[in-house]
């Protein structure tokens, strides 16, 4: 079996639609919005799709997606074949057991492992609302950058995200102290992933987060959109946050920076 280059969104889609909940990023990509900084590699047998890997070049760092729900042999073997297609030096988020597909070629560094969830009971957050959380926009630029640079330094923000109208935020005393908001948004695909969400550490444990949060899900259901996360297997505040709104696990993966080995 050998793999394809993936041009055609409908038969991408078709695939990734199998498993919803497990490829949300990944149907988010396929939207305008993202689709021209997406490359895409498939397995493919009898002209049917049975593994899928995304590169996506829309940061300053590439990201490969490599996800399952269970260890999968078609992933492994497609990653393998690919590996002299990435790039010297990018993102993996590879499910769990695969980073060995490419151990022999990049220096892998770990940064743990992560939780993929979705909104799942969604009768938890459609109902909440909070007059203290606010909708944010392009005009709200500087007061974001200067949230993340105090509370978030290695966040993921890509200030085109501001143009979906899914960012919301709290503030106090005219300086914003709460934010949540999303890594990908598509009404066409109704998917959404959050992403970007923090709250300064002299405002955390007063429920901030979670206010926010359940604002952001809140509009994205009034869409009838479908909403995932990722979030890190250790940081159980942010888990219990989620758990509470309605999400639930659904698979787990590792998150590393590959580096591409020299040649003697």
């Amino acid at each position: 079996m050998d793999y394809v280059c993936l041009h055609d969104k409908t038969e991408i889609e078709r695939y990734l639609r199998n498993d919803v909940h497990l490829n949300i990023y990944s149907i988010g990509d396929l939207d305008d919005f993202f689709w021209p900084y997406t490359t895409w590699y498939g397995f493919k047998s009898r002209e049917r799709i049975t593994a899928v890997v995304l590169i996506y070049a829309g940061l300053s760092l590439p990201t490969l997606v490599a996800i399952s729900r269970e260890a999968d042999d078609a992933m492994a073997k497609l990653l393998n074949s690919i590996r002299h297609l990435l790039p010297s030096r990018f993102c993996a988020h590879l499910g769990m057991g695969l980073a060995t597909a490419l151990d022999e070629t990049y220096n892998l560094e770990s940064h743990g492992e992560y939780y993929k969830m979705a909104l799942i009971d969604k009768v938890l957050a459609s109902g909440k609302d909070f007059p203290d959380v606010e909708r944010l926009s392009r005009r709200d630029l500087n007061s974001i950058q200067a949230l993340y640079k105090e509370s978030y330094p290695g966040n993921w923000f890509d200030p085109r995200m501001l143009e979906t109208n899914q960012y919301f935020g709290i503030r106090e005393e005219n300086r914003l102290v709460s934010i949540a908001g999303v890594h990908v948004y598509s009404p066409q695909y109704q998917v959404a992933a959050l992403g970007n969400i923090t709250t300064l550490p002299t405002h955390r444990n007063k429920g901030c987060g979670t206010r926010v949060t359940a604002r952001l899900c809140r509009s994205l259901l009034d869409e009838n959109i479908e909403i995932g996360l990722n979030v890190k297997a250790d940081n159980k505040a942010a888990i219990s946050c989620y758990r509470g709104l309605g999400f639930r696990l659904v698979a787990s993966f590792e998150e590393f920076t590959a580096q591409l080995k020299r040649t003697k």
